[in-house]
């Protein structure tokens, strides 16, 4: 399959830092060399002051937003002023993306929640991605597709995870055929080619399993490929092996940075 040989951005997902807050995953990617980086914005914490020191590192790194997450829709599909509010962080930190995934069993109840979340964002022009994975209530691309046609809003998408979509046993070759405007960025990681069909193994290869791309058996470069031209990449590297041997929040964005670009150096794909 003939590599995409267009310049994809390169954000640092909150998901590589987990255990840190906002400010703190911005000032290492800064710190690292990312021009982009994403956060998990989690109400309770999301106070004036983090909010400063948020945006004073994203101004100190020159940084841009590729995305905010997460937005879980629950069961029954209602959503809360905390939804509300992880958008407005979204709007007021000017990223691009909104990361969502349901727990909401019924695709009609999904989509009318997708819908108040685009409407929500539209005025900022974001875009509202819904995630799919084996752990939540949307488990597979197609399924994901269906939503954001019953959602029938532009601001509506899907995200690939390069993880989940291997998990979900899905055929690369079925990604061209998308309309590409229903693919507006991408997460990237490596990890095990296979996993135990079960909600704990799923779990645990989500939180604590992934690799940096180059490091494992994942398909990434025919992914990379098949996806959109210059499709952003958010690499979500959780890995509890990283965790344990970068404790430091800069060193690991650092060597997820270095690893990643030599990677894509490798494989012919150019970032920024």
């Amino acid at each position: 399959m003939a590599l995409n040989l267009s310049i994809h951005n390169l954000s640092l997902a909150a998901g590589t830092l987990p255990e840190f807050l906002p400010d703190q995953i911005a000032a290492a990617a800064g710190a690292a060399g990312f021009r982009h980086v994403g956060f998990t914005i989690e109400p309770g914490r999301w106070t004036a002051e983090q909010k400063r020191r948020t945006m004073a590192a994203i101004s100190q790194y020159e940084l841009s937003i590729l995305d905010v997450e997460v937005i879980w829709i629950p069961e029954g599909g209602a959503l809360t002023d905390d939804h509300r509010l992880i958008i407005e962080a979204g709007q007021e930190l000017d990223a691009d993306h909104v990361l969502v995934v349901s727990a909401e069993p019924d695709p009609e109840r999904t989509a009318a929640a997708l819908h108040q979340l685009c409407a929500w964002a539209a005025p900022s022009d974001m875009r509202i991605c819904l995630e799919f994975l084996m752990i939540t209530a949307v488990q597979t691309l197609d399924s994901a597709l269906d939503i954001v046609t019953r959602c029938d809003h532009p601001a509506a998408g899907v995200l690939i995870d390069s993880l989940h979509f291997q998990r979900a046993g899905h055929d690369i070759a079925a990604i061209p055929a998308i309309d590409s405007k229903l693919l507006p960025y991408c997460q990237l990681c490596d990890g095990n080619l296979h996993c135990l069909d079960d909600f704990d193994s799923y779990l645990e290869d989500a939180l604590d399993l992934r690799a940096i791309p180059g490091g494992g058996q994942l398909p990434i470069a025919d992914l990379i490929a098949a996806l959109p031209v210059a499709t952003p990449f958010s690499l979500e590297v959780r890995s509890k092996a990283l965790r344990d041997s970068f404790p430091d929040p800069v060193a690991r964005a650092e060597a997820v940075f270095q690893q990643s670009m030599a990677y894509f150096k490798s494989i012919g794909i150019s970032v920024r």
